[in-house]
């Protein structure tokens, strides 16, 4: 099963140099079925693309819990086995939850498929939409419109042999 796991430019380089992403439980988001049901959709490679987009939200989320992370969103696309990718059946409908699946232990890097980055022209979008958090988490609906604003931005494909280039 293809997952992907929120991150940050911080979180990229330490799951790099220790050979693995981890320690678990890792929190990532899957095509899950109630991800499934919400989309409406039998196209993997769509369902696939939402479930990255999940990831995309969470990784702004940990972007707000790390100031002095880079202002960039961070998912790595990793193969697990089925069976380790686990979603809560009493969440799999809850619009938070959606495609949410947690992985027990830490999974090697060489699992991993693909890292997908913000550009760099994105960069004050997702300052703004880490910024707005707060306030978009409580009905501020401007608030709302700016955190949407880093989603209009498409998280940039690399080869897991570029990760060094993108850490730095």
């Amino acid at each position: 099963m293809r997952v992907y796991v929120p991150l940050t430019i911080p979180g990229l380089a330490e799951a790099y140099r220790a050979g693995e992403l981890g320690p678990g439980p890792l929190a990532a988001y899957a095509v899950t079925p109630g991800l499934r049901e919400w989309y409406v959709s039998d196209d993997i490679e769509e369902l696939e693309y939402a479930a990255l987009n999940r990831a995309a939200a969470a990784s702004l989320r940990l972007l707000a819990g790390a100031p002095g992370a880079p202002r960039r969103r961070v998912v790595v696309a990793v193969d697990v086995p089925d069976r380790e990718a686990v979603a809560d059946p009493d969440q799999a409908l809850q619009a938070a939850a959606l495609g949410e699946v947690r992985i027990a232990a830490a999974v090697p890097m060489a699992k991993a498929a693909a890292v997908h980055v913000d550009a760099d022209e994105a960069v004050d979008d997702v300052s703004a939409a880490v910024d707005a958090l707060g306030a978009a988490d409580h009905g501020d609906d401007d608030a709302q419109f700016t955190v949407d604003g880093a989603e209009d931005h498409e998280l940039l494909w690399f080869g897991v042999q570029e990760i060094p280039g993108i850490v730095g």
